[in-house]
């Protein structure tokens, strides 16, 4: 039978939340420290569910690593040598996008045989992009069930070159190439087909190879250069920043009911272009205050919105149900990838949403959200996938409160979610 959390109406949230590591850069972070020279000691990693795929794989292939007691902390030696896997080997890393596809660039680049699958819905996440484009450089690939979808095969091969990689689905393909093309033999040119969407975690794992001594140079988006016969090398100790796209939920309650919330591990320096989502909730109307490593969100007239979200999609999602409660239509266009994340989130969206009494629109890459004049209790259907849990949490701030079902997929990037919401909430 499955599980469904009940959440009361919240008289007003207030507090203080300590966010917890940002998943981007965590799976990033513990791959660039396997493929370097060095230690590295990595400080606020996340502990969830995608991070432990990463680590379980890693594992498996005989990096060395060492965690603290709560997983926050991880000790890790690099060995590059580890991915050249000598006898045939299968890893499962459930649906965690962040996992299988670098993992899948980086064993292209040895003579091997590495099976890569995951869960039902990673099985049916496109990745025909990616595994095209290692072809061009060399790779010897094969779909092991369905043409253009895990799992897949790898046998090395990659060299490098010339290479056109389609942009449009997912900038974790284009992230998963940069990370391997510095270890190629050849010098590497990737020219991008097609509008590149979510540039910011392009920036992302710029920003951090280049903490791990590699620099990459590239014409706005559209082609990038990356030398070959490169080492990575370690920056000794890292720090992860918090995870923005889990600030989102924090910043945008106070916004329907007030009082304030500050969250602690980001702010204006950030690497992750989801931090944007505070930007965003001022337009809208929302008091924001910047501070050291804090944002402080607090209550003001909630106004809709006609905004392009393609660089910030994951927090998108908390703006199409903050739309509940603004006055005005709220249009989120250029998301046509959130069909091909955790699950089809436009159709998610719009399927969830109308239970509420949303008047909702959709097209290709865009959805509209015209809030009901009486917000209805409804059970939300969480399609396993936490980003929709966690942003219908805060229906719990209308007056008829609201039902989770399988609560428990949050474990994929922030197990204590519905812990820390509730710690804000005064009933």
């Amino acid at each position: 039978m499955q599980k469904i959390l009940k959440l009361n109406p919240v008289s007003y949230v207030n507090g203080t939340i300590f966010l917890p590591g940002s998943k981007s850069i965590s799976n990033r972070v513990l791959l660039l420290a396997s493929i370097s020279c060095g230690t590295t000691y990595i400080n606020n990693l996340l502990d969830s569910e995608d991070t432990q795929y990463m680590l379980h794989a890693l594992k498996k292939i005989g990096i060395y690593y060492s965690l603290s007691n709560n997983n926050k902390v991880c000790c890790i030696k690099g060995n590059i040598q580890s991915f050249k896997v000598k006898n045939p080997i299968s890893l499962f890393l459930g649906n965690a996008g962040t996992a299988i596809r670098p993992l899948l660039s980086i064993f292209s680049l040895y003579k091997n045989e590495v099976i890569l699958t995951g869960n039902n819905r990673m099985n049916e996440r496109p990745i025909k992009d990616l595994v095209d484009a290692l072809r061009q450089g060399g790779a010897i690939i094969q779909y092991k069930n369905n043409s253009g979808y895990p799992p897949i095969c790898t046998k090395g091969g990659f060299k490098g070159g010339v290479i056109i990689l389609n942009g449009s689905i997912s900038s974790q393909f284009l992230t998963s190439l940069l990370i391997i093309s510095p270890l190629s033999s050849k010098d590497t040119t990737i020219l991008i087909k097609g509008n590149l969407v979510s540039k910011p975690y392009i920036d992302i794992t710029l920003n951090l190879m280049k903490n791990f001594g590699i620099e990459i140079t590239h014409d706005s988006y559209s082609i990038f250069y990356i030398k070959s016969n490169q080492k990575y090398k370690t920056p000794g100790k890292y720090s992860i920043e918090g995870d923005a796209s889990s600030a989102s939920y924090f910043l945008a309650a106070p916004a329907i009911k007030g009082e304030s919330v500050k969250v602690i591990g980001i702010d204006k320096k950030s690497i992750q272009g989801d931090v944007k989502f505070a930007n965003i909730l001022e337009k809208m109307g929302v008091i924001i205050q910047w501070g050291d490593d804090f944002i402080i969100s607090r209550k003001g007239e909630l106004n809709a919105i006609d905004l392009d979200m393609n660089d910030i999609p994951d927090a998108a999602m908390t703006i199409a149900v903050l739309a509940l409660f603004a006055k005005g239509t709220t249009t989120i266009r250029n998301i046509y990838n959130w069909r091909v994340k955790e699950t089809d989130r436009l159709s998610a969206m719009s399927n969830e949403l109308k239970k509420v009494g949303a008047n909702i629109k959709t097209g290709t890459d865009f959805i509209s959200i015209t809030p009901p004049k009486f917000i209805k209790f409804a059970q939300i259907n969480t399609y396993n996938d936490h980003r929709i849990a966690m942003c219908f949490s805060l229906l719990c701030l209308s007056s008829v409160g609201v039902e989770i079902s399988n609560p428990n997929c949050v474990v994929k990037t922030y197990p204590e979610y519905f812990k820390d919401f509730l710690h804000i909430c005064k009933f």
